[in-house]
């Protein structure tokens, strides 16, 4: 039986920590290891972790960000296939499972499932990410410059192998998030993706986000596209130099342009918007009207909610780009 190694990477998650370790503890695939990689926590973490005993092997580290955790995991395992989940998620028993039935019958680089969004208490929210899913050649997708469907970094596993050909990834004070957007991206440039249609896991967002634009853990709205502009760079001079690929200069993704839509028009003057919608809106429409990845209802539906952006009238206004920007804003919404 082909092993599979799950890596918990936590930086002061004491809160949840101890559920996320349950987690990949209680998988039914009996040839699972987990290995926790604390990233210099101040809390209890390590207590925490001391508890399990020989059940996990534990590493500390100095802080260092989650690219330098990726890249000290990656050199750790010793499995063929891993799953590097946040410290604040969780995986449903048979996740494993599920995905070594892939990897076993398709081989493919990457095997990617549904999350559903969970609370600060675990609950289910109702919503999953990501809403569609793709299966085979992404790398083709990348190299046009689309970012395809992908969950956040829970919900996929990796061959270690074609994780290998991306990592290590270059540690600098700028680069210290953002490693999943390497692992998700690079992967597919090695190789085919596997999408399992239905929700192995859930992944944790914070009790604020169903009341605002922002939505999951990472990026605020003003910092997400320059974050992402940044790991496009990086993960071209990767592909460049290490698979002999071209990506383009430019990258499409509709959740990267949807935050640069929040930042500029959210709780924004009318004449603000306004401008925006005229004069700087085209990579948005672009994202909307040419996306591969939707069928014409949902473009159409987007394209009318965006509109709404422009009326004078504010709440109706901010409401629409709630709507747009943070699933969790949606009344009665189930799915992202």
């Amino acid at each position: 039986m082909k092993e599979m190694t799950i890596v918990i990477c936590n930086y002061n998650h004491e809160r949840f920590l101890a559920e996320a370790v349950n987690s990949a503890l209680a998988q039914d695939y009996a040839n699972t290891r987990v290995i926790v990689i604390d990233d210099g926590s101040t809390d209890g973490s390590r207590a925490i972790m001391e508890g399990y005993g020989s059940r996990i092997t534990s590493i500390f580290k100095g802080n260092g960000g989650q690219v330098s955790a990726y890249n000290l995991g990656l050199h750790l395992v010793r499995s063929e296939y891993v799953l590097f989940l946040d410290a604040d998620d969780v995986l449903y028993p048979g996740a494993v499972t599920e995905v070594m039935q892939r990897f076993n019958t398709a081989n493919p680089a990457k095997v990617q499932f549904r999350l559903d969004i969970i609370d600060h208490t675990s609950r289910c929210t109702g919503v999953y990410v990501p809403n569609s899913g793709i299966d085979g050649d992404c790398g083709k997708l990348l190299l046009d410059g689309w970012l395809y469907p992908s969950p956040p970094a829970s919900g996929n596993a990796y061959s270690v192998t074609a994780l290998r050909k991306v990592f290590p990834v270059p540690e600098t004070a700028e680069n210290r998030y953002g490693a999943d957007f390497y692992a998700i991206y690079g992967a597919a440039l090695v190789g085919p993706v596997s999408n399992i249609p239905m929700s192995l896991g859930g992944y944790r967002v914070s009790q604020s986000s169903a009341r605002g634009v922002s939505f999951a853990n990472s990026d605020q709205p003003e910092k997400a596209p320059r974050a992402v502009t940044s790991r496009w760079a990086i993960l071209r001079e990767v592909a460049s130099h290490r698979l002999g690929m071209q990506l383009p200069s430019n990258f499409y993704d509709f959740a990267h342009e949807r935050a640069i839509f929040c930042a500029s028009v959210y709780q924004a003057p009318l004449t603000t918007r306004w401008r925006w919608m005229f004069s700087d809106s085209h990579a948005y429409f672009h994202a909307i009207l040419a996306n591969p990845f939707w069928s014409l209802r949902k473009k159409v539906g987007t394209l009318m909610l965006s509109s709404l952006c422009l009326v004078p009238y504010s709440p109706i206004a901010d409401y629409a780009v709630r709507y747009i920007c943070n699933p969790l804003a949606r009344h009665g919404a189930r799915q992202v």
